[in-house]
């Protein structure tokens, strides 16, 4: 992870934090984000993918935010101030079916 990635991680999990989310528990409340929530995922898939892993409907998200009872709810994509938004939001389209 470069500098200006881990600048960025904690600036997203300051503003999480700061909208109630929780990476821990807090007294009775359950932690709600988790953290590159990882699938399993066969050699297959990967030799399928090459270099593009962007292409991929298994793998790594970003944040994983949970509902009040633990199911997914919202999958986060950060991605550089540099590229479309969109980018990410199709990522995170694309991640949906791996939570």
């Amino acid at each position: 992870m470069s500098d200006k990635e881990a600048t960025a991680r904690i600036k997203i999990n300051k503003l999480l934090e700061a909208a109630g989310w929780r990476f821990f528990a807090d007294g009775n409340k359950p932690a709600n984000i988790r953290l590159e929530p990882s699938v399993t995922i066969k050699s297959s898939d990967l030799d399928a993918l090459g270099d593009n892993f962007e292409k991929t409907s298994k793998g790594f998200i970003d944040f994983l935010l949970l509902d009040a009872k633990g199911f997914p709810l919202i999958v986060l994509e950060a991605k550089s101030e540099n590229k479309n938004p969109l980018v990410g939001k199709e990522q995170a389209r694309a991640r949906r079916s791996v939570c």
